[in-house]
């Protein structure tokens, strides 16, 4: 059962960040910089973000796969509707990373490294793994305790997450 989740999940994480990299080809550097108003954050800042947490996300998933330290904890009733749902909630989430500046690209090839580098570590990391034979989690800030296919499932449903951002930004800037 396990084997088919982790499928599933690469599958569907590949799917998404792939979208996110072919993205990145309807706009100039110039685009992704330009913010639809004070408050917002440009596209560019949005793949920072996704990118620093994604690979923080996989951080945390190498390391759950080389531990059976905290098996037994659970994580967070809300992480837990959140991945049976798969999906984060229909609405604009605030949180840390929502109120410190995120910079802004430098260049376009720069996230687009970044996120064929994430790839293909996710990939690596899985190529091997079988979930069977591991327990161990490790600790998001406010959700509690994930297993490596926990974070994997929730890596995904991050960076779908924001292409509802990317849309509004889209929107806002009048580029659909």
């Amino acid at each position: 059962m396990e084997s088919g989740r982790q499928t599933i999940l690469l599958n569907a994480f590949n799917e998404t960040i792939r979208k996110w990299i072919g993205f990145l080809e309807d706009y100039t550097l110039e685009m992704l910089c330009k913010k639809p108003d004070d408050k917002s954050w440009s596209l560019g800042q949005v793949y920072t973000h996704i990118t620093d947490d994604t690979a923080w996300f996989v951080v945390q998933m190498a390391a759950a796969m080389q531990t059976s330290d905290d098996s037994e904890k659970e994580m967070h009733e809300h992480a837990r509707a959140m991945l049976q749902n798969n999906s984060f909630p229909d609405m604009m989430i605030e949180g840390p990373a929502t109120n410190t500046y995120i910079k802004q690209p430098e260049t376009k090839d720069e996230m687009k490294q970044k996120l064929l580098a994430i790839e293909a570590e996710v990939n690596n990391l899985y190529a091997s793994f079988d979930a069977s034979k591991t327990t161990g989690k490790t600790r998001h800030p406010g959700l509690l305790y994930f297993n490596t296919l926990d974070w994997l499932q929730f890596a995904e449903m991050h960076l779908r997450h924001h292409f509802k951002q990317k849309k509004r930004i889209d929107e806002k800037l009048g580029w659909t």
